[in-house]
Order: structure tokens, then C-alpha cells, then sequence
């Protein structure tokens, strides 16, 4: 049996580092496609809305608009692309706590027939995948709390590394290559 690629993955607590995290690995080259992206339904249509019906639920002066306010600098067209991804394309929404949004290869394997490992909850989902079961309670404790958790194979063991510099340069948590 084949063993998985390696992945480096990292949780982000806050929007303004996912999004700037996710655009490096854009500017690294990798496609939508290639870029692991989990987040809970709810962190998605608070911070990464993409209709103005959701933009509307969050109007301002509320709690959720002003952490969106802390990405601001990154600008409107660039911030879209971390939601764009998690709206369209290979996305699956999984019952975990009341809804948690995959999309990338990830997504594409649960479609595929993978769903069933969510019987064991999403930490061993996760474990399943090949993240160490340290890390997955850590992604699944940031992923309750509005975190975004982000993972590419990268293309060797230098850019593996250049990208965990990167993750640890915008309060990436838990980051492994594994």
C-alpha cells in the first residue's frame, strides 16, 4: 500500500493570517486545488462571506465585523480568495459541530467515498490523514473557535521547510510536516 505525501499544516486563529497564509501558498505556485482548507460553517459566513445576504447577517458595529475589520489591510479582491475557495469548487460540509467546511484534496477524498472516517469524529479524521492526534485535538479545539486550518503537500523537504517559516511567521499553531 502506498503511503500518503507528507503535508504541512498549521491552524490560524485569526482571518487576517489564514488569508495571508493561504495567498503565500498561492504565490508559491499552488493551485486552489492543491491547498487544504478547514474552517467551521459558522467562521465561514462570519468571516469569509461571499454573498452581500451573508455580508448582511454581519452588519457593522457587531462583534464578528469588527474582527473583520483586523484584515482589513489585506484589501477586498485578495481577501475573497480564501472565501472563494471555501464557497465553490471541491467543497464538502461535514455535520461536525454544527458544520465544518473542507475544501481541497481533502474535500475531494471525503466526496470520494472517505466520509466514513468522520465516524470516529473529525480528530480521527484528521489522524486518518496523517496528522499527528497531538495537532489534530489542537486543529479541532481552533476549528470550535473560529480557527482556519490550512495544509498543502508540498513539492520537497526545502519547500516544506521555507513554508513552516512562512506559517511561523503569521501565528501559524501546531504546524507539522507529517
Amino acid at each position: 500500500m502506498a503511503s500518503k505525501p507528507k503535508m504541512v499544516t498549521a491552524v490560524f486563529r485569526d482571518r487576517a493570517n489564514a488569508q495571508a497564509a493561504y495567498d503565500m501558498l498561492r504565490a508559491r505556485g499552488y493551485l486552489d486545488n492543491e491547498i487544504n482548507v478547514l474552517m467551521s460553517d459558522r467562521t465561514r459566513s462570519t468571516y469569509f462571506a461571499t454573498t452581500e445576504e451573508e455580508k448582511e447577517k454581519h452588519k457593522a458595529g457587531t462583534r464578528a465585523t469588527e474582527g473583520m475589520g483586523v484584515g482589513g489591510a489585506i484589501g477586498t479582491a485578495v481577501g475573497a480568495t480564501l472565501a472563494a475557495v471555501a464557497a465553490i469548487g471541491t467543497t464538502v460540509i461535514l455535520p461536525v459541530f454544527g458544520g465544518l467546511v473542507v475544501a481541497g484534496p481533502l474535500a475531494a477524498a471525503l466526496a470520494g467515498g472517505g466520509a466514513g472516517a468522520l465516524t470516529g469524529g473529525l480528530v480521527g479524521a484528521l489522524v486518518g490523514w496523517g496528522i499527528p492526534e497531538s495537532n489534530a485535538k489542537a486543529y479541532e479545539e481552533a476549528l470550535r473557535e473560529g480557527g482556519v486550518a490550512l495544509g498543502v503537500v508540498p513539492r520537497d523537504r526545502e519547500e516544506a521547510r521555507k513554508i513552516e517559516d512562512e506559517f511561523k511567521n503569521l501565528q501559524g499553531e501546531n504546524i507539522c510536516y507529517c
